[in-house]
């Protein structure tokens, strides 16, 4: 078997890695191609398992582009959600291997070791002597960065419900609310303690916590915007499209648990005055 069709035989497993590692397809797209380039340039003849190697050399790539990307963007870095408005077989398989927004909002907190640790272990069940191998640790400090990043990921992303209608119905519930202006009606679908996050725009990156507060910022900021949504899949649960599907205003991603919306993570477009 040629080289080229080898790869192309771990090229899902490897963007599915960068995407995690990363947060944006286009980023996950270039690391799995300097992936390419790497082996092409390789003697493959002595590589024993292909795709433990390529693993490796996309996640160090990763690696690499996670420090840049602290180094030059900071907190302007924006998620780049999956978005689809149908529900077909075919965003139904990407719903049944996708990676909730709220979860790549929390993995951008954790440092580029951490994550690589977190997403590596947890994700993929890379062995702790190889990761430890991508680091330059030690497995025990491999296994306590993975260690720490769990406790974050666990502290900051719900676990939503699973059956997509009910994720419909609370999803367009919440709609309806925020099109006719019902603060108390906003106030009964949030969770309690829910929190919004607000990414993009020209302003810097908000937060908001507790049903009233969440509900006030919807209504207050994203009233002139309501009547432009519409349920869609986020990253494989139901959220908000604003705008049309080829250049949105924003994208709402929601976890939502115990019949109630938990989280709320909106990713405004960069021109966009919030």
């Amino acid at each position: 078997m040629e080289l080229a069709e080898q790869f192309e035989q771990h090229r899902d497993h490897l963007e599915r890695v960068a995407y995690r590692m990363l947060g944006s397809h286009t980023d996950a797209e270039d690391a799995v191609q300097e992936g390419w380039l790497r082996l092409s340039r390789s003697d493959s003849e002595g590589i024993d398992n292909l795709g433990g190697w390529l693993t490796t050399v996309v996640a160090r790539v990763c690696l690499d582009m996670l420090r840049r990307r602290r180094e030059l963007v900071g907190d302007e870095w924006l998620p780049e959600p999956v978005i689809a408005l149908e529900e077909g077989p075919e965003e139904q398989a990407v719903l049944a291997d996708s990676v909730g927004v709220a979860l790549l909002v929390v993995l951008e907190t954790l440092t580029p070791p951490e994550r690589l640790a977190f997403v590596l272990h947890d994700m993929f069940a890379v062995p702790f002597e190889e990761i430890a191998t991508i680091l330059d640790r030690t497995p025990a400090a491999a296994r306590q960065l993975a260690s720490r990043a769990r406790r974050r990921v666990r502290g900051g992303t719900p676990l939503p419900d699973a059956d997509i209608v009910e994720q419909r119905r609370i999803v367009e519930a919440f709609l309806a609310a925020s099109q006719r202006g019902d603060f108390d009606a906003l106030v009964e679908i949030l969770a309690p303690d829910a929190v919004m996050r607000v990414r993009g725009g020209r302003l810097a990156p908000d937060e908001a916590h507790g049903a009233e507060e969440i509900a006030g910022r919807v209504l207050a900021r994203g009233s002139r915007f309501a009547h432009l949504g519409r349920p869609a899949l986020v990253n494989g649960s139901i959220g908000v499209l604003v705008g049309p599907l080829e250049d949105p205003i924003s994208v709402v991603a929601m976890s939502i648990d115990g019949g109630r919306i938990a989280s709320i993570d909106v990713v405004v477009a960069p021109t966009i005055e919030r």
